[in-house]
């Protein structure tokens, strides 16, 4: 076998420009004492509501590269850890993202980790513990992780099936942040500094926002979030009609379906 080869470079995952991002609690506080001990993060929540914008910030913060994994169904603990490839006619190791993350004392984010494989705990609770190593089975090595090391992980409860609940043996083993939509005076703030809209347009688009979480359960599975919202007003900025923005942006992304359909763009064109 020839040298190890590293497919993450994990330099070039340091953000160099502060990410905009508006605290809701103690959430870096905490998150920051919880880096500071070796302790794992769970970021809890539903989508678009800010959680990865967070890890971005924290990581620009903590001056640390972010390795981001976008967890799926066919994602395994071999992709995480590594994996022999031949390259040139050579048997090479080639680093999986979270084994990048531990050798460069990174923050490696498992981003809605039970859609992935339920092998991949079996490499996540060795690091999520006191012992803080990732076992390179392969390789017939443990790799122990630095002080400057952080796995942080991110679900969605309200939205996951019951097959795809995460465990307490995992959950126990992570320290919790609970992040949801901001309140409606920060939310229109958010709008406006993502989009570049005024505060009576973003005022309109968190109330529309609203109008559709209330739907939730009773045709839709989730409300229109906060990303959604940055998106329809972009689309607004840039000189498409709300009504449109909000049919394109919003209620095409929260259903399919035909009746929820008519009713989502109703609820917008009573706003705009």
């Amino acid at each position: 076998m020839s040298e190890q080869a590293r497919v993450l470079r994990p330099e070039q995952h340091y953000i160099s420009e502060e990410p905009y991002y508006e605290p809701v609690g103690e959430e870096i506080q905490v998150f920051e004492a919880a880096w500071r001990n070796g302790l794992p993060v769970l970021l809890k929540g539903p989508t678009g509501c800010g959680k990865t914008r967070f890890m971005e910030h924290m990581a620009w913060r903590l001056e640390r590269p972010l390795i981001t994994v976008s967890c799926h169904d066919d994602l395994t603990a071999s992709d995480l850890v590594g994996r022999f490839l031949v390259r040139g006619g050579e048997t090479v190791w080639v680093d999986g993202p979270l084994a990048a993350a531990v050798r460069a004392g990174a923050i490696c984010y498992l981003d809605e980790v039970v859609e992935a494989r339920k092998d991949t705990t079996v490499v996540i609770h060795p690091l999520a513990d006191d012992r803080r190593v990732l076992p390179m089975e392969k390789l017939g090595e443990l790799l122990e992780a630095g002080p400057e090391f952080c796995l942080a992980m991110s679900y969605n409860p309200g939205y996951q099936s019951v097959l795809k609940e995460l465990k307490q043996s995992t959950r126990q083993r992570f320290v919790a942040l609970e992040f949801d939509y901001p309140q409606p005076e920060l939310e229109a703030r958010i709008i406006e500094k993502e989009s570049g809209v005024d505060r009576k347009l973003a005022d309109r688009l968190v109330k529309f926002a609203h109008m559709t979480r209330n739907l939730k359960g009773q045709g839709l599975d989730e409300g229109a979030s906060t990303r959604l919202l940055v998106h329809a007003a972009k689309l607004i900025a840039s000189g498409v009609d709300p009504v449109v923005a909000c049919r394109a942006s919003i209620a095409q992304a929260l259903t399919d379906e035909p009746e929820m359909l008519v009713a989502v763009n109703e609820l917008s064109a009573s706003l705009f």
